[in-house]
């Protein structure tokens, strides 16, 4: 007796038209990323927990590692789960192989990764995520902070997507702020702000004063996060509310730094957005989170930040800054909308027609050298009408049919049009060579 089978939730399984577009874009960002200098690295999909702990309020996100069979004296996987980002893991790599790298180390890696959190539209279990990071010893430049957006734009600038905008912030500026406001426990107050999109800015303010902060602290706090600016601009307004400290002075510096060269590198990308925070506690300088213009709502599909602590051992430190594009996060929600598509279902560019069964070597044969000049090409499935055969290929979506005989041909069936054809040589238009990817929104 066989049981219903019903999809896992948070466990997404494109059809095969949606993976094709997922692929093309998951390589449109690996190539942005190299013509930056990232190198390729992937890590292993577990961690052992007090890795995966030791920053951040975590540990409901982390699944953990059991074998169904393993013997109840045997605990060897109890201490490892799967990895909820690819950040922690990289900064063990960097630990475990600093001395093989070339410092600074740049390196790009596209993984999944694994979360326990309730799945919701945008939010899965099990979901692809591309990383850049710059890490170096000792001390990091702070013009990194500065590219990192940069790098993002090109990316996600040269696919069918909306546009997108990057709001940037420094952790410094909120520290120092909360700092001269007389506050002690910032990291509190952090991880509250982070929630104001969520649960607007009456909750976050009754929250902190339940936590024993006056309502001009709380004032002033709300005051902070309400600043936007496209520029530099928005250090002006910071001082207008009347608190000093050094903390504060250093993050509005290098925040404006980077707004600086976003406004001369890519106008209009960027914009210091002051309640911008980052839940995770390993962030210490600036943090980014991207927008999908028309998609707000959604929350951000990319972010990350500079974290100073992250990857240390006794004297050797690492500070690093980084962002992660959540690449399945991002085509659910276009997917959603049917806002994504491709010109084909399949990658394929040419059907070879069979004549007959007997001639099927010679279809074959054709189909072969088709390959090795490089053209995505399957022979027909059986010798039926031509009719049939071309009609096969409509529905698939592959724009051409070719014909083996004492002169080979080729028919492009879109406009009707049949050539003679070597298949040793001939290609199709460049277009044609790969599904196109299209926006619709």
């Amino acid at each position: 007796m066989s049981s219903k089978i019903t999809p896992l939730s948070g466990f997404p399984e494109w059809l095969p038209p949606q993976r094709l577009i997922e692929q093309e874009i998951l390589g449109r960002v690996q190539r942005t990323f190299e013509l930056y200098g990232f190198a390729p690295l992937e890590t292993r999909a577990v961690e052992p927990l007090d890795q995966l702990l030791r920053k951040g309020e975590t540990s409901k996100e982390v699944y953990v590692l059991r074998r169904l069979q393993a013997d109840e004296n045997d605990t060897s996987d109890d201490q490892l789960g799967l990895h909820f980002d690819l950040t922690v893991p990289f900064a063990r790599f960097v630990l475990e192989n600093a001395g093989k790298l070339q410092f600074p180390f740049r390196r790009y890696q596209i993984q999944k990764v694994w979360r326990g959190e309730r799945p919701q539209e945008g939010r899965y279990r099990e979901f692809y995520q591309a990383d850049i990071d710059i890490v170096d010893r000792d001390t990091l430049p702070a013009h990194y902070e500065a590219e990192i957006p940069l790098v993002i734009g090109d990316a996600l600038g040269g696919l069918p997507i909306p546009k997108v905008k990057i709001q940037v912030n420094n952790r410094k500026v909120l520290e120092g702020f909360y700092r001269g406001l007389g506050i002690e426990s910032t990291e509190e107050v952090l991880r509250q702000v982070d929630k104001l999109d969520k649960i607007g800015p009456d909750q976050v303010a009754a929250i902190l004063e339940k936590q024993g902060l006056s309502p001009q602290q709380t004032g002033r706090i709300l005051a902070l996060a309400e600043i936007q600016a496209p520029d530099s601009g928005f250090a002006d307004r910071i001082k207008q509310l009347g608190v000093t400290d050094p903390l504060l002075d250093e993050g509005v510096e290098e925040l404006a730094r980077v707004m600086d060269t976003a406004v001369a590198e890519k106008p209009g990308l960027v914009v210091a957005d002051l309640r911008i925070a980052r839940g995770l506690d390993y962030y210490t300088g600036t943090v980014y989170e991207t927008l999908l213009e028309g998609y707000e709502r959604f929350g951000s599909i990319s972010s990350g930040g500079r974290y100073d602590n992250l990857a240390t051992s006794g004297k050797d430190v690492f500070p690093g800054v980084g962002i992660s594009i959540g690449v399945t996060r991002l085509l659910a929600i276009l997917f959603g909308r049917d806002a994504l598509t491709a010109s084909r279902s399949v990658p394929t560019a040419v059907l070879v027609a069979v004549t007959s069964e007997e001639e099927r070597p010679r279809s074959v044969a054709a189909a072969a050298a088709l390959r090795r000049n490089g053209v995505p090409t399957e022979v027909a499935p059986n010798a039926a009408k031509f009719g049939k055969q071309i009609r096969y290929a409509e529905r698939r979506g592959i724009p051409f049919v070719w014909f083996p005989g004492e002169q080979d041909s080729v028919k492009d069936i879109r406009s009707g049009e049949q050539v003679d054809a070597d298949a040793a040589t001939w290609t199709p238009p460049q277009e044609d060579l790969r599904p196109i990817i299209t926006g619709t929104v």
